[in-house]
């Protein structure tokens, strides 16, 4: 025993033998552990499996099986695609979705089977709530029939949203946010605002984004052939103009800079979406680009849409919609375009802006 008898060195001795026998005797019993236990050969290596649970069942096991019911539809025929007269797939192997391209039969009931839930989110900031009670009743003759939608709008004038009678499985939700002073601030907080509700809220609540201008309605059918993992929109005012005439970020100082030999089509900034994670990605990563451009005094020339171009370019989408899905009767009514789902609404810019 260590007693108080002996000097501080002794004393110090006898603690350093005592903790030096205790290490030995754990490094020997280990060592008579490791020595009687099975060892698979030298150079071979065993995957155990992991439980988490006392019982055999995995994760795996419980996914849900997407089984169609019987149905009866033409035969896809193999030399005979359905259009010709557009481009219908990226060189990256995206569709472009045109109307004829699609089976919508057969899409609903993948996406009824699945139980899907798609968010519809819209900016109406000042008195761009005007343009609200139209656009909610076109979308409930248009807009996903027959799914679950969850209608998000954003306004800093909740009191003049207005109810309207909404069919089953089917909500408004008003999301009250600040207003900014110029057009061009308040279309670029956008992106910060649906990355912050993205985080804290949609991710909850649905399945898909879809993210759209305000001041336009719906007058055909958009249903999930929409829906990807992350989709843009061709703008109708460029689906059939080269590189050089793309209204693209041209200030190499710019976050959104994009060179005069890149690029592959011109994204309208009014409508994209996809899963909540995707958006979450994409609108975090503008925000960001946009935040770095602001202590530059930079403003790029399209704002929101100028970063949402450049995100496109190094993160291609998954899906593209046609100018069927985003369309102004100003542009007329090209042959190609057999429907237009989504239209603008006539208006005075002056008369709505920063106002």
């Amino acid at each position: 025993m260590c007693t108080d008898n002996w000097g501080r060195s002794d004393r110090n001795r006898c603690w350093y033998f005592i903790i030096f026998a205790a290490l030995l005797f754990i490094l020997s019993f280990s060592w008579h552990s490791l020595k009687n236990s099975q060892w698979p050969p030298r150079g071979m290596f065993t995957c155990k499996s992991v439980s988490h649970s006392t019982s055999d069942t995995s994760y795996l096991d419980q996914l849900k099986e997407v089984k169609l019911q019987r149905m009866l539809y033409e035969k896809p025929e193999t030399l005979k695609p359905p259009r010709t007269d557009v481009l219908t797939m990226t060189p990256w192997l995206a569709p472009i979705v045109w109307n004829g391209t699609y089976n919508i039969d057969i899409l609903n009931e993948q996406f009824h089977r699945r139980g899907v839930r798609i968010g519809l989110t819209v900016f109406a900031i000042k008195k761009y709530t005007v343009f609200v009670k139209t656009f909610l009743e076109s979308a409930e003759k248009f807009f996903m029939v027959g799914h679950k939608v969850n209608y998000y709008v954003f306004t800093d004038r909740a009191s003049d949203i207005s109810n309207i009678t909404l069919n089953d499985g089917r909500h408004l939700v008003v999301l009250d946010v600040p207003s900014y002073k110029r057009w061009q601030e308040v279309s670029m907080r956008r992106m910060e605002m649906i990355r912050n509700f993205s985080r804290e809220r949609f991710i909850y609540e649905v399945d898909y984004l879809v993210c759209v201008d305000v001041d336009m309605r719906f007058s055909d059918d958009v249903g999930v052939e929409i829906l990807s993992n992350v989709f843009g929109t061709l703008h109708p005012g460029f689906y059939g103009a080269s590189r050089q005439s793309f209204t693209y970020e041209r200030r190499t100082q710019s976050e959104a800079y994009i060179a005069a030999d890149e690029g592959d089509f011109y994204y309208a900034g009014g409508y994209f979406g996809g899963t909540v994670e995707e958006v979450y990605k994409l609108t975090n990563h503008c925000h960001e680009a946009m935040m770095a451009d602001k202590e530059k005094n930079i403003e790029a020339v399209w704002h929101d849409e100028s970063y949402i171009n450049k995100y496109f370019l190094y993160h291609k989408p998954t899906k593209i919609l046609s100018p069927e899905y985003l369309w102004d009767n100003n542009f007329g009514v090209p042959a190609m375009l057999k429907r237009r789902r989504f239209v603008a609404v006539p208006k005075n810019h002056a008369q709505i802006r920063n106002r």
